[in-house]
């Protein structure tokens, strides 16, 4: 069996994430705490207590998710569940990069914590929006992002799945491609409610301000292979963490391609780490026939070892 770890990203907290594992596991509690003292605030109580509408803040969720889907990892490394292969969904591929020690976790957690700030300025609070198009492939999505821009951005963000696609730019120009979408056979053509157009062009002053953060952190080769969202590639060394993490603020991604490449480097089963589980969801329709399994608590963790234990 090859394990290959998926970690989520921005839109996979709730408020209590990781708290059994916080009060479980000496492992886990010393990541919240680390958290807690990297950034220099009580972010274990706000990922624990809340309120929910500040946890949602980009600038708050960025590094809550990375915490609680790092302390997760420690549990599964406590219980000798290591992977070889690991990739992470935007935020999440600095989980993995972090769980196969390329990045320091109090780096990261104060990098991504900046990230979040970086890319909930770059555009004006409802100027901007993301959309899901269903039912679409991405080229078709391409063309009618082409077609409704009229001079504003819209642009593939996220291909998940070969009919998840979703799109960022200009809120006029992406309400108006939700229409074309929907007319050209696209299903649950929906705005997000998110605050900002993640993964699009109009990023570009984020990953220009995240450059300084990330110039200041050492990076190191990492000890597994982690698929990267800009181009599904394989990062293996140091050398390549920087560039595409800075590339990944204002790219497509391209989550189809990397849970493809886990799987033609031989991954034969693929464990979601952290909150949620979106990325599981995905995982079917991108792989027939994938293992797929959840840790976000230590039911799924006794689950996933034991599935694993009994098709090793």
């Amino acid at each position: 069996m090859t394990l290959a770890v998926l970690f989520p990203g921005q839109g996979s907290q709730s408020v209590g994430m990781g708290r059994v594992f916080y009060e479980t596991s000496a492992a886990a509690k010393a990541v919240f705490e680390e958290a807690d003292d990297a950034l220099g605030m009580h972010l274990t109580r706000l990922i624990f207590e809340g309120p929910e509408p500040d946890l949602a803040l980009t600038a708050n969720t960025q590094p809550a998710v990375l915490t609680a889907s790092v302390a997760a990892a420690a549990v599964c490394a406590e219980r000798g569940l290591g992977p070889a292969l690991g990739a992470g969904h935007s935020l999440g591929e600095y989980s993995a990069l972090v769980v196969a020690g390329a990045l320091s976790f109090a780096d990261a957690v104060r990098v991504v914590r900046k990230r979040g700030e970086f890319m909930q300025d770059a555009v004006p609070v409802g100027a901007g929006a993301m959309a899901a198009v269903m039912g679409l492939d991405a080229d078709a999505v391409g063309d009618v992002c082409r077609e409704a821009a009229a001079g504003e951005v819209v642009e593939v963000a996220n291909i998940n799945s070969a009919g998840q696609i979703v799109i960022a730019g200009h809120r006029g120009a992406v309400e108006r491609a939700v229409k074309l979408a929907a007319m050209r056979g696209g299903r649950k053509c929906t705005i997000l409610p998110v605050s900002a157009p993640f993964h699009s062009s109009l990023m570009a002053p984020a990953a220009e301000r995240l450059a300084a953060e990330l110039g200041a952190v050492e990076v190191r080769d990492p000890s597994f292979p982690v698929a990267r969202n800009v181009d599904g590639e394989l990062t293996r060394s140091a050398s390549d963490v920087k560039p595409f993490l800075l590339r990944q603020v204002a790219s497509p991604v391209r989550w189809t391609d990397c849970v493809r490449r886990l799987s033609a480097e031989g991954a034969t089963a693929f464990v979601e780490v952290g909150p949620g589980r979106v990325l599981t969801g995905l995982l079917k329709r991108i792989l027939d026939g994938a293992r797929g399994y959840s840790i976000e608590d230590p039911d799924g963790l006794e689950k996933t070892l034991a599935a694993l234990g009994a098709r090793a």
